[in-house]
């Protein structure tokens, strides 16, 4: 009784996959396509090998500033291609019949998640559609705080892992900077960019 009583309450401090997360990850991907960064017109970027679960064994990653709604955040978009015996060259060729999903993480307004840099994360089929994951017998739609637990010991998932990633901003990638908010980024205001 008393492991079911915690489930619970772990599962009702998971703020992953609600209604409004789900709509913020709608409005998300219409502006990733709008700025190629997805869909079927994305701008192919250079794969490498990730070989990293849960993401593929050959990546591609594009990252910028964005504007969703009113405000204007940093993305980082990972897209996540498997298959047997996979190589680079396969991707290049053929990205449609590799590309298994899409990981996003989309720097909110402060205050958003300030536990953990006010990160969303989403992701994403390569159609566009939401992925899901079981919890207590409920599918969850992956968008949100993945998986912000009750407390720091308890978080589980995206935020678990990028926690980990050196520079202590959630991001793996060295060359991959966001700017600092209020600073000028390429001319322009982070707030102001387009």
């Amino acid at each position: 009784m008393a492991m079911l009583l915690s489930a619970c309450t772990s599962l009702m401090h998971l703020p992953a996959g609600t209604p409004a997360d789900i709509d913020d990850a709608q409005r998300l991907w219409s502006v990733l396509e709008q700025e190629r960064m997805v869909g079927e017109h994305a701008t192919p970027q250079k794969p490498f090998i990730g070989a990293a679960r849960p993401h593929g064994w050959v990546l591609e990653v594009d990252s910028r500033t964005i504007r969703v709604g009113g405000h204007a955040g940093f993305v980082v978009v990972k897209k996540n291609y498997n298959g047997d015996n996979l190589g680079i060259a396969d991707v290049e060729r053929d990205r449609s019949r590799y590309l298994d999903s899409i990981s996003v993480m989309f720097k909110r307004e402060p205050g958003y998640d300030p536990d953990h840099q006010d990160w969303f994360w989403a992701q994403y089929r390569p159609d566009g559609h939401l992925m899901t994951m079981q919890r207590m017998g409920m599918n969850i739609a992956m968008a949100g705080r993945l998986l912000k637990g009750a407390t720091a010991d308890q978080d589980r998932g995206c935020i678990y892992c990028h926690h980990s990633a050196g520079g202590g901003d959630y991001i793996f990638y060295p060359e991959i900077t966001p700017p600092v908010p209020g600073k000028a980024v390429d001319g322009l205001r982070e707030q102001d960019r387009p």
